[in-house]
This record gives C-alpha cells, sequence and structure tokens, in this order.
C-alpha cells in the first residue's frame, strides 16, 4: 500500500492551481459518463491541492465547480467525499472534518480517513469522526487493506465509520465479520487496487465472494482509476 500511495507525489504535483483540479474533477464525471456510470462519489484529500497555495476552501470550490459543470454536460450525479490522511497530526484531521461539514448538503456528502494504515490507527482521530457525525455528515474510513482486521475494528468501534473503504482483511475476524453483516455496514470493494497493493493475492483468492456468501452488504468500487488503470467496467468483468 505504501508504495501504491507514494506514486501519488507525480499525480498531486500537477494538481496545485484551481484551472487544474477543476479541470480534472470535470475530466474524472466525462470519463464516469463514458464507463456507464450514473453516480459517482469522488474522493480527495484537499490538503495535498495546497502546495502551491490554495487554500483548503478553495481547493473543494474548484473540485465541485468541476464536478457541477460535469454533472450539467454528463448527466451523471457527481458528489464530493473530503479525505483526512491517518499520518497527519489529529488537529488536521479535526480542520478537514470541519471542511467537510461546512459543505454539507452543498456537494460534500461524507468525511473520510486515508492513507498508510500500518502505525496510524484510525481511534488517533476520532474527534474528527465524532464532529462530523454530530453534524450529520456520514463518515467512511479506510481499513483492513494496509493492515489487518484490527483497522477496521478500530474504524468500526472507535471511530463510528458507516462504510468501509476496502476491508479486504475482515474476513480474518469471524465476530466481526458478523457484526458488519448484521448492522449492514457496507464494504467498498477495489479488486484490481487490491491486488496490485497485495492485500489479496489474486482476484481469485479477493474474499469478495466470501463476503456475497454471507450476505454482507458490498459495492464495487475501482479505487484510483488512474493509479490502477482500471473501470468500473474492469471491475465488473474481473
Amino acid at each position: 500500500l505504501e508504495e501504491y500511495l507514494a506514486r501519488f507525489a507525480t499525480t498531486v504535483a500537477v494538481l496545485q492551481h484551481a484551472s487544474a483540479v477543476e479541470r480534472a474533477a470535470y475530466e474524472l464525471v466525462e470519463d464516469a459518463a463514458r464507463d456507464g456510470v450514473h453516480y459517482i462519489e469522488v474522493r480527495n484529500a484537499p490538503i495535498l491541492n495546497t502546495r502551491g497555495g490554495l487554500s483548503l476552501v478553495e481547493v473543494v470550490e474548484a473540485m465541485l465547480r468541476g464536478l457541477r459543470r460535469g454533472e450539467q454536460v454528463n448527466g451523471v450525479i457527481a458528489r464530493l467525499i473530503i479525505i483526512a490522511l491517518r499520518h497527519m497530526p489529529p488537529a488536521t484531521s479535526m480542520e478537514i472534518a470541519e471542511l467537510a461539514s461546512a459543505f454539507r448538503g452543498n456537494g460534500v456528502v461524507a468525511f473520510d480517513l486515508a492513507g498508510a494504515e500500518a502505525g496510524y490507527p484510525a481511534s488517533q482521530h476520532a474527534a474528527a469522526f465524532l464532529y462530523a457525525r454530530e453534524r450529520d455528515l456520514a463518515c467512511t474510513c479506510h481499513a483492513g487493506e494496509g493492515d489487518g482486521p484490527l483497522s477496521v475494528r478500530d474504524a468500526v468501534h472507535r471511530c463510528g465509520a458507516h462504510r468501509i473503504g476496502h476491508g479486504t482483511r475482515l474476513i480474518e475476524d469471524p465476530s466481526l465479520t458478523e457484526f458488519v453483516n448484521d448492522r449492514r455496514i457496507p464494504l467498498e470493494i477495489c479488486l484490481t487496487s487490491n491486488v496490485q497493493t497485495r492485500v489479496a493475492l489474486s482476484y481469485a483468492e479477493h474474499p469478495l465472494r466470501r463476503y456475497l456468501d454471507l450476505g454482507l452488504s458490498v459495492a464495487l468500487s475501482t479505487d484510483n482509476r488512474l493509479m490502477s488503470d482500471t473501470t468500473l467496467t474492469d471491475e465488473y468483468y474481473h
């Protein structure tokens, strides 16, 4: 996972101006429309787009302009999930939760936590999750991708995540798997990304089929379309 995330240094470097952020957001919706997508939730960590002088608010506004233009031209409903990063201080995550909450109902639908898992427990950012939840903002959390089922347990029980990004290693904890299933906490499954980061050795060995057989709520997702060189159609094919 850490090797996968390191590649974003290149792509983020060219997304430091409002016009570039807006263009990328628009073109993502355009690509999604060509892929047959009718509704897309776009994840972004706006703090990574502030290195050229943009404020957090300016980044979000640029993204929303691009998404809205994409909606108008392509007929795809596009919403934004704002990401905080595990390796950054909890105070920064709180700032991101405040940012996401400020745009709730204006194009932003959720607060998320992502980034390197091992050594960076989600519970360190529990206050940010609480802030978002208390303002009726949905919360999702990347977990069980770069670390084991304890990471999912942390996200569910300590952070109150309504949805889990990946959850690939959840299956290793039968009790927690049952808990997640009983409470209909969806898993956002990203097959290609999981094979690339080696959390699953192959498509065939991915636990998706077992999750389906157990009746869990799962949704196929692309993770990062550019970095993984995939589309939603590709994910369904696999």
